[in-house]
């Protein structure tokens, strides 16, 4: 037994860091969302922390000769010039460990429940490399996710990253609740990006439930918060995901919503002096969203599955991020306004919805009962307005004919309840029965 196996490793921390020396700086100027501040050195991420009232942290942004750009991740009502400011030696660090199942964390990774302190857990850096390319293991399991609509028509793999591309209102945190409850996976991490506050709670209470709770690590950073601290809030959520995936776990990261992430970024791009391109979009922006989604994935030991949510602009999956998001993913799903409108929950258009590991992790049966119902459903599609109107023959087309004789089975097939859950087995025994009729 080591020495350091008999001391609690949180004194260990604090020791080390009373005994490292303290160079203290001075914040220089206060421009809109921005602190420089001077005479001290120190890396683009580092901590750094005002030691002024209310010891307010930031974060390093940019350097240059006039000093450090900072943005801070707390209230600035009362920062002055001149007021002292040390750095903390390094980025931000979090809390990890088995014992966060079940708690909800700020954009910090600090508590915001009644629960325990995270003291005791071991202390592990937001910054954190992928998974190398020729050390993943292949994506060739399918991940159950208790929807129907997912997992018959747009099956998802251990490890792989999808798109919930939609306009707001259309049921993606719903969706997403939805999975947290009836995914087979062993965690559920779930960060809540730019929420209104006031849906937080609805969003735990009553679409999370005490039993997607239990299994689940909730990170919420709201609307008001600073933009460092949204964006951090994925990047906690993220490095959360990754310490189960290396305990050997098999983890379900969901993030709502990216495009808040995206904004989040491009207000600290902004005020970081980079120019705006794309819609308003700085460079940084394109470059961060790779790095965010490509360190889920698949490991030696565990798999990290992203459900990402995308909110596209005015319903246009062809947006700025929508589209860099889609290109980076490995398939994206559609949530349809007009299914919504007409109640029908979860409103996801199949037909617009991607896998692209479906082939790899599907049975052969499976994949030919899935491409059948694809092909009844787009036979509709095609006939819709002809049946409207009285003008479509019946015989004319027979798989129009067999879709139009079996649609009420299969809105009843893809239409779920919030609260119900269904086995990925039941879902192909369905799929199978639906289309062999």
């Amino acid at each position: 037994m080591t020495p350091t196996t008999l001391l609690d490793r949180g004194f260990i921390d604090r020791a080390v860091a009373a005994v490292r020396p303290h160079a203290l700086g001075r914040v220089a100027e206060l421009l809109g969302l921005s602190v420089r501040v001077t005479g001290l050195s120190a890396a683009v991420g580092d901590l750094l922390v005002v030691q002024g009232p209310g010891q307010v942290p930031l974060e390093v942004v940019a350097s240059g000769p006039a000093g450090l750009v900072c943005l801070p991740l707390g209230e600035t009502t009362g920062l002055r010039v001149g007021e002292p400011v040390e750095t903390t030696g390094g980025p931000l660090r979090i809390r990890v460990g088995d014992s966060l199942r079940g708690r909800v964390l700020d954009g910090l990774g600090r508590p915001m429940d009644d629960g325990a302190r995270l003291d005791h857990l071991p202390s592990v850096s937001v910054t954190h490399s992928p998974p190398s390319a020729m050390q993943r293991p292949r994506i060739d399991t399918q991940l159950g996710l208790g929807v129907r609509a997912l997992d018959s028509l747009t099956a998802v793999g251990r490890g792989q990253r999808l798109g919930i591309m939609a306009g707001s209102g259309v049921g993606k945190s719903s969706l997403l609740s939805m999975v947290a409850r009836g995914t087979e996976a062993e965690v559920s991490v779930i960060a809540l990006v730019g929420e209104r506050g006031r849906e937080v709670r609805e969003f735990l209470e009553d679409d999370l439930g005490p039993e997607g709770l239990a299994r689940s690590v909730v990170i919420v950073a709201t609307s008001d918060e600073p933009p460092v601290v949204r964006l951090r809030a994925a990047l906690v959520a993220t490095r959360i995901a990754e310490w189960f995936r290396d305990e050997g776990n098999h983890v379900v990261l969901m993030m709502d919503s990216l495009t808040r992430v995206a904004m989040a970024q491009r207000e600290i791009g902004l005020s970081a002096g980079e120019p705006p391109a794309t819609r308003g979009y700085p460079p940084s922006v394109f470059t961060l969203l790779p790095r965010l989604l490509e360190r889920a994935g698949t490991a030696p030991g565990g798999s990290v599955t992203g459900l990402y949510t995308v909110l596209v602009e005015g319903d246009d999956l062809q947006d700025p991020v929508g589209d860099a998001a889609r290109s980076i993913l490995d398939g994206h799903v559609v949530l349809s306004r007009s299914l919504a409108t007409a109640g029908h929950f979860p409103s996801i258009d199949v037909l617009e919805s991607i896998s692209r590991v479906a082939n790899a992790v599907t049975e052969p049966e499976q994949k030919a009962d899935a491409v059948r119902l694809r092909r009844l459903l787009a036979a509709h599609r095609s006939v819709r307005e002809l049946v409207e109107i009285g003008a479509y023959v019946s015989g004319t087309d027979p798989d129009a004919d067999d879709a139009l004789a079996l649609l009420p089975a299969i809105n009843a097939f893809l239409r779920q309840g919030m609260d119900e859950t269904t086995p990925a087995a039941e879902t192909r025994r369905r799929l199978h029965e639906l289309v062999n009729r």
